[in-house]
């Protein structure tokens, strides 16, 4: 599928090979490399899976792996957790009361 010119994308992008990582980051990501994922407009026709030049919000130019087309934006915060639905009520009750 060939994405047109100006299509907003996201593409992928290695930062640091295994090799070149920090030393004494955790065990469990030391072997991966380090990924960037950037969105911004395609500055030409490119298929997705495909070495792919973007120009940001910001007006950055980044390249990588086009993975995918008009992305959404998915932010979860999580489950409902009491204690924090109690923190308004107790710093209330401790600033406040007599």
């Amino acid at each position: 599928m060939i994405v047109k010119a100006g299509t907003w994308v996201e593409i992928r992008s290695v930062i640091l090979d295994e090799k070149s990582r920090a030393y004494g980051i955790p065990e469990d990501t030391a072997g991966l490399p380090l990924m960037m994922w950037v969105k911004g407009y395609l500055t030409e026709d490119f298929r997705v899976g495909e070495n792919a030049v973007i120009t940001t919000v910001t007006g950055r130019t980044e390249r990588g792996i086009l993975e995918e087309v008009e992305p959404a934006t998915n932010i979860d915060y999580g489950g409902y957790i009491p204690e924090i639905a109690e923190i308004g009520r107790v710093a209330r009750e401790v600033l406040f009361d007599d």
